[in-house]
């Protein structure tokens, strides 16, 4: 007996896979990290991601100017701190004149309708390491939220669009929504990272900005008493409503790949638009795979991209997002 459904018929080529394709790629998904140092003229690859760069804020501008040429309309900036500069409390963050708030300025004084949202932790500036205040081996919470709200409100004065809190403190986003309502910014985003774990996809990423902890007495050895357990799925939901209903406008989940299931599962519990991170070390794997003929290197990066599309991502970030742009035409 013939079957009367033949689903081959919508796979026979190229045009009617095309016509009744669920999801499509284009440059409004994407959110481009990019990496910036003191200096001038500098372009610094890193060494653990190939063919992605540390800018120093002269050639940011030329950066930006190719994201926006490209159809990129929104990054998420990184600074990497002197180690002159870090302290325990992170008082760099709040200089008003701090590589963070000039690579600011710089992006919006050449491209003014780029959307710039500002990473909110205070590991690039921690002596240690650590995204919140070390204090007899323990990471103060309470207290880091305080610095956080501070930093926002910094970031959002010198003109970002969004803050983006990476830090995992419990409340934080109240108090970073509080500090910025009183302030009278009540248009300033935050895009939360709600769930994000305590992944060992995170390696080339510290390595961009040398802020792995640090291997010292009294000092955590790792991020596992705020960043989430890589076992729990439905700890996620739990993080991720407390976000929404403390005042954060997007939400995150972080890392990408291996993690498709708490983008599922957060796209489906909450009325919110959800952003996924393709991290460092997912970035590496593809780059390294590529570079030793094991993987084909286009397909592989958009089968990537589109799987976090149709597990329900709106936004997506990822250092691909250029190399996708290009591939796309």
């Amino acid at each position: 007996m013939f079957p009367l459904r033949r689903n081959r018929r919508l796979r026979q080529n190229e045009a009617i896979r095309s016509l009744v394709r669920e999801h499509v790629i284009t440059p409004n998904d994407f959110l481009v990290p990019l990496f910036v140092v003191e200096g001038t003229g500098v372009k610094e690859e890193i060494t653990s991601m190939p063919n992605y760069f540390r800018f120093s804020l002269d050639l940011l501008e030329d950066e930006v100017k190719t994201l926006w040429a490209l159809g990129l309309k929104a990054v998420l900036l990184f600074v990497k701190v002197p180690d002159n500069l870090k302290d325990n409390n992170g008082t760099e963050a709040l200089n008003p004149d701090g590589l963070m708030q000039r690579a600011i300025r710089t992006i919006k004084n050449v491209c003014p309708d780029m959307l710039v949202m500002t990473d909110v932790a205070l590991d690039p500036y921690s002596s240690y390491g650590h995204d919140g205040i070390v204090d007899s081996g323990m990471i103060i919470n309470d207290a880091t939220n305080s610095v956080l709200a501070q930093m926002s409100l910094s970031h959002i004065q010198t003109g970002a669009d969004f803050v983006a809190p990476s830090d995992m403190m419990d409340g934080r986003i109240l108090e970073i929504r509080s500090l910025l309502e009183n302030e009278g910014y009540h248009n300033a985003g935050i895009m939360s990272y709600s769930a994000k774990y305590a992944s060992s996809f995170y390696g080339p990423f510290r390595d961009a900005l040398d802020s792995a902890p640090v291997d010292m007495v009294d000092v955590p050895k790792d991020k596992k008493t705020y960043q989430m357990d890589v076992a729990n799925r439905d700890e996620a939901i739990r993080e991720t409503g407390q976000d929404i209903e403390e005042g954060a406008d997007i939400v995150m989940v972080k890392p990408g790949i291996p993690y498709l299931d708490i983008v599922r599962d957060v796209k489906n519990n909450f009325n919110v638009p959800v952003a996924v991170y393709q991290v460092s070390g997912e970035y590496a794997m593809i780059k390294a795979a590529s570079q030793n003929g094991w993987l084909d290197h286009d397909q592989v990066i958009l089968e990537s991209i589109m799987a976090f599309k149709r597990a329900g991502a709106d936004i997506i970030a990822s250092y691909f997002a250029k190399d996708v742009v290009k591939i796309l035409g």
